[in-house]
């Protein structure tokens, strides 16, 4: 048998709960994962840089480097990045595409240009990155600033989490907008652990739609 490459990824902090229980459950005790700061998202130009000084600390430490992040506001600059230093990204933009598939994202997007999204882990900091965040819980009067292009609050859900499900209607009772639920489980993320990994036998497809 092949031996298993000693594999790191490099992801954002809003995906590193989802991507440690992957681990976990899947036993794939050759993987390693290493955030950056979620926050790195309200100054995205400083994404790529720093994927990049991670990429480098860790080519000598690992036989395979691979980035957990979408173009996350880069302008493309990431995956300059991500091309010079000779690695690989999960495909799409952002994690939303990544959970819910690219077709299903562009329909849910074409029926309603004016969504705002939420996944398990936005709903879990929603008061401090949104409320607080944004300075709403201070200046009420910029609700209607930030969001009055908008129309309703779609939560993609990667667990089955009734405690999220309430966290998330809350959520959009704040912001004046219509709710709607859409169950995802681990999508795309799943399937880009998965592919790394040598004989990938594809085990696990349904747990990772369950994961708790």
């Amino acid at each position: 048998m092949a031996r298993q490459t000693n594999t790191l990824f490099i992801a954002c902090g809003a995906l590193a709960r989802e991507i440690t229980d992957l681990i976990d459950r899947h036993g794939w005790t050759h993987m390693t994962v290493q955030c950056l700061p979620a926050i790195l998202h309200n100054t995205p130009a400083d994404i790529p840089e720093r994927v990049r000084q991670k990429i480098r600390a860790a080519k000598d430490d690992f036989d395979t480097i691979l980035v957990a992040y979408g173009d996350c506001g880069t302008g493309g600059l990431l995956d300059a990045v991500i091309a010079e230093e000779g690695v690989q990204r999960i495909g799409g933009p952002h994690c939303y595409e990544f959970y819910t598939g690219a077709e299903e994202f562009r329909t849910l997007s074409e029926a309603d240009p004016g969504t705002f999204y939420l996944t398990d882990y936005l709903v879990r900091q929603f008061d401090q990155l949104v409320i607080r965040g944004l300075g709403l819980d201070r200046h009420p009067q910029l609700l209607e600033t930030y969001f009055g292009n908008y129309n309703r609050l779609v939560y993609l859900a990667q667990i089955e989490d009734p405690e999220l499900v309430s966290r998330a209607r809350e959520a959009a009772l704040k912001l004046g907008l219509s709710y709607e639920y859409r169950f995802t489980g681990m999508g795309g993320l799943a399937d880009f652990m998965r592919s790394t990994n040598q004989g990938d036998q594809r085990d696990g497809d349904d747990n990772d739609r369950l994961l708790a």
